[in-house]
């Protein structure tokens, strides 16, 4: 959602709380991709404008839900949380990681799926996209608090989706659910062409209740941290207001968030697009985000053994886009920091055009159009994909 006016905002410094660097958060920072961003965000735009309760809108959901899915979640970790808008059912969808330690206490990161006036590229694919890169890497690491990623719809006829969930499962939950934490994430694609180096920190100033505040002071402060301790970016200290943390706020919950700090004009309209935002900044902030959400959750500091993710499971994950492609590909798959591969390309009849070891980046741009086989190595197992060039 559009902020309209901003309350308060600071520029701040590091050095509020006693965190320190952790090089296995910024192991899993580092599994970020610009291709994964870029990709959620065009998947994202196809869906074009997601009014509540709408065709688009359900669409999406469904997208989101087989994200979650071909990450390696299951079906009893996703839950809906349904609730009418204008004579419209709609959907809350919400992924449970259950923590280690204390299972019955959650993070709750969330965002938005829902637009109006356009298919909302910054407001808000770009916090969709970050929660679900957040939630790919986080799968198979231990955390000792809970963490809910969220995606509320409604938010732009006036948070009704986040204030659906506080009445109907946050309150209704018996005891009531146990919150340590509520993270928004809305609106962070920034501006093309400008220098977008920034992000926009959120506390509570809400005097209704106000007894939230010193707490929420407190984590916006480590959130700050965060944000220098595993990315490039800057940050800036604003008010929260004005999105989906805010039921969550008077319900007396504790909240920060994130925010653009170059405000683009667009959201609302059909110019909220992949072309006026900055994906490289959307990156960054979910630099920011994931090595926040580590902290906050408690997560493991241990580094993933080698026979922790045995050949089979590593072929398994192998993602190599873009497919087609006219230059370079780009390939990820699990524990390829810690495991050597190969890949090859070939063409049909089998002669072997070139090979790599232990590359994430390959250049093809040599190759001429056409069709080819890529295979991909690990010890003594191996697995083959279609690859096609274009020119």
């Amino acid at each position: 959602m559009k902020k309209l006016i901003l309350l308060s905002a600071i520029t701040v410094s590091v050095g509020f709380s006693a965190q320190s660097f952790i090089q296995e958060y910024q192991n899993r920072v580092n599994q970020i991709t610009q291709t994964n961003i870029n990709s959620y965000l065009t998947e994202f735009a196809s869906f074009g404008v997601k009014s509540s309760g709408s065709t688009n809108n359900n669409n999406t959901f469904n997208w989101l839900k087989n994200k979650y899915l071909s990450f390696g979640y299951s079906e009893a970790q996703l839950s809906e949380n349904v609730f009418t808008l204008n004579g419209n059912p709609t959907k809350n969808l919400i992924l449970t990681k259950t923590g280690t330690t204390y299972p019955n206490t959650y993070i709750i990161v969330c965002g938005h799926y829902d637009t109006i006036g356009g298919p909302g590229v910054n407001d808000n694919g770009s916090g969709t996209s970050i929660i679900l890169e957040m939630a790919r890497i986080l799968k198979d690491v231990p955390t000792e608090y809970s963490i809910k990623f969220i995606n509320f719809s409604g938010e732009e006829q006036g948070l009704r989706g986040s204030q659906n969930y506080v009445n109907t499962v946050v309150n209704a939950t018996n005891p009531k659910m146990n919150i340590k934490l509520v993270f928004n994430i809305d609106e962070v694609g920034g501006i093309a062409g400008q220098t977008n180096n920034t992000i926009t920190c959120e506390r509570d100033t809400n005097n209704s209740p106000s007894t939230n505040n010193a707490a929420s002071n407190t984590a916006t402060q480590e959130l700050m941290n965060c944000v220098t301790l595993y990315s490039p970016l800057q940050t800036n200290l604003a008010s929260a207001y004005g999105s989906d943390y805010m039921p969550f706020q008077s319900n007396g919950e504790v909240i920060t968030g994130f925010y653009e700090y170059n405000e683009s004009p667009y959201p609302h309209s059909g110019s909220d697009t992949f072309a006026n935002m900055d994906p490289v900044y959307v990156y960054n902030v979910a630099k920011a985000a994931l090595g926040a959400v580590q902290h906050f959750s408690t997560a493991s500091t241990e580094l993933l053994a080698v026979t922790d993710c045995p050949p089979a499971k590593m072929l398994e994950s192998l993602k190599i886009a873009p497919n087609p492609t006219s230059d370079f590909l780009y390939i990820e798959m699990l524990n390829s920091n810690l495991r050597d591969y190969t890949f090859s390309i070939s063409d049909l009849s089998g002669k072997k055009l070139l090979k790599t070891k232990n590359s994430k980046r390959v250049d093809v741009s040599r190759l001429p159009k056409g069709i080819y086989l890529g295979t991909l190595q690990v010890e003594d197992q191996r697995t083959t994909r279609k690859i096609i060039i274009e020119k």
